[in-house]
């Protein structure tokens, strides 16, 4: 049986049902969404089908996979996963795309699996998860806020990033989202018309994996897989400081800054960032600084 049909399948680990989509031709990619929790919809494109063959999970926890087992950890779990899945696409060696939370695991499978890696692409992400990166966050959305206090419309993301009721149902998880959801762009305000769509129907569900700290540094120069690091000037999240650090500890990689770019830089400059993730599959040889 193929399990890279186009199309929609299912699998079973440990005894929680994975689906998966796949689409395209050529070297497989496998992708990584962020969140936890967000549905791996927002992630999908055409331009990497003309050149990959895409296969985008539906992470369990999302979707209509299986729900997250009884205790679960923050990237360890994800990782787990992933690992089933590139085992039953019978691949010797993938390219994976991490975006922002996707990064944390596809780092993590870099570290426990570096022969079963042939390309990564480290997309907003961070090597760390400690105390630094989320006062950081929360400097960069005090610092959101009090640039856009004259938007009248600015009450409401504040209003969702700040709550701390906790969610009881993927319905106001998406919800909450969606609400904050301009956040995460360089210039939502200005190019609403554009981005309004991803916010009607990005969606996510509650998840609860356990509190995992974590610091890659130490462990990059170990990476050996041609990466590539990118993410976007104005990300408030996993901005350049985060991807400076990974390209530092990761030899050979390559930095992408997307000037006009937050979180979501393959749709804010699509061109670039597709450019930039198709060096992944040249075989130039480059500098190891750019």
């Amino acid at each position: 049986m193929n399990n890279l049909v186009p199309g929609t399948h299912t699998m079973i680990t440990n005894g929680v049902r994975q689906v998966y989509h796949v689409a395209g031709t050529g070297p497989v990619m496998i992708t990584q969404s962020g969140g936890p929790g967000v549905e791996y919809a927002y992630l999908r494109s055409t331009r990497l089908e003309e050149h990959f063959t895409m296969v985008y999970p539906e992470i369990p926890g999302t979707g209509a996979s299986g729900p997250l087992p009884e205790g679960s950890t923050y990237v360890d779990t994800y990782v787990g996963f992933l690992h089933s899945l590139v085992e039953h696409l019978g691949q010797a060696r993938v390219h994976l795309l991490g975006h922002s939370h996707g990064g944390f695991t596809a780092q993590r499978f870099a570290l426990n699996h570096p022969d079963r890696v042939a390309g990564l692409v480290l997309y907003s992400t961070s090597p760390t998860n400690g105390a630094e990166f989320w006062a950081t966050e929360q400097a960069e959305v005090d610092a959101y806020l009090s640039r856009h206090a004259g938007n009248p419309e600015i009450a409401t993301v504040a209003a969702a990033i700040t709550s701390s009721v906790p969610l009881q149902t993927h319905a106001e998880k998406t919800d909450q989202l969606r609400a904050y959801l301009p956040i995460y762009f360089a210039d939502f305000w200005g190019r609403r018309a554009e981005f309004d769509r991803l916010r009607e129907t990005v969606r996510a569900w509650v998840v609860r994996p356990g509190n995992e700290r974590f610091d890659y540094r130490p462990e990059l120069s170990s990476i050996g897989a041609r990466t590539l690091v990118i993410t976007g000037r104005h990300d408030f999240i996993c901005g350049p400081v985060w991807s400076e650090m990974l390209h530092e500890g990761i030899p050979g990689s390559r930095l992408t800054i997307l000037e006009n770019s937050g979180h979501f830089g393959h749709l804010e400059e699509p061109t670039a960032f597709h450019e930039a993730v198709d060096w992944i599959l040249t075989e130039e040889v480059l500098p190891s600084r750019h």
